[in-house]
């Protein structure tokens, strides 16, 4: 396994799904024994562009495709996962991840949101979040990052 530093980044997309009241989808991670909220996020496939990873990811993990972008980050955003996480997760073959972030309007009913129903579910729960709520709720080691999406996403916010 190559040194923890040494690492690259593997590329993913996050996801800022924002509902009419200009609140964020946040949802509990399954695999998690402690509370850890967070927005959908996903890697990028090879010869996919990011906006269709977008687009698959939200499939992917709230089970609805009933959003549209309202705006995309200007830069790729890189956090480093905590050193014994990044050992267990990808066979070790990244620090962290580097994002490209998409916000979507949510034009769907709560009724869409199926986090169970999707084939390999991530989240176990899901409620709609301020952005001071997100924040606190979040792992320590995304904060960061999702404190610079959200001021970058804020007009579209509540």
């Amino acid at each position: 396994m190559q040194p923890y530093l040494d690492r690259p980044y593997r590329p993913c997309v996050g996801l800022m799904l924002v509902n009419p009241a200009g609140l964020i989808f946040a949802g509990q991670r399954i695999d998690q024994v402690a509370e850890a909220w967070q927005m959908p996020q996903g890697g990028i496939d090879e010869g996919e562009t990011p906006e269709a990873a977008a687009r698959r990811e939200l499939l992917e993990e709230t089970g609805t495709e009933r959003a549209e972008i309202l705006a995309v980050s200007r830069d790729w955003h890189p956090y480093d996962l905590p050193e014994p996480i990044a050992d267990q997760v990808w066979h070790g073959r990244f620090r962290g991840q580097t994002q490209k972030w998409f916000c979507l309007r949510f034009l769907g009913t709560d009724a869409d949101l199926r986090v169970l129903e999707v084939d390999e579910p991530e989240f176990d729960q899901w409620r709609w979040m301020t952005a001071t709520e997100l924040l606190a709720a979040s792992a320590p080691f995304k904060r960061e990052v999702y404190g610079t999406v959200i001021e970058e996403f804020g007009a579209h916010l509540a």
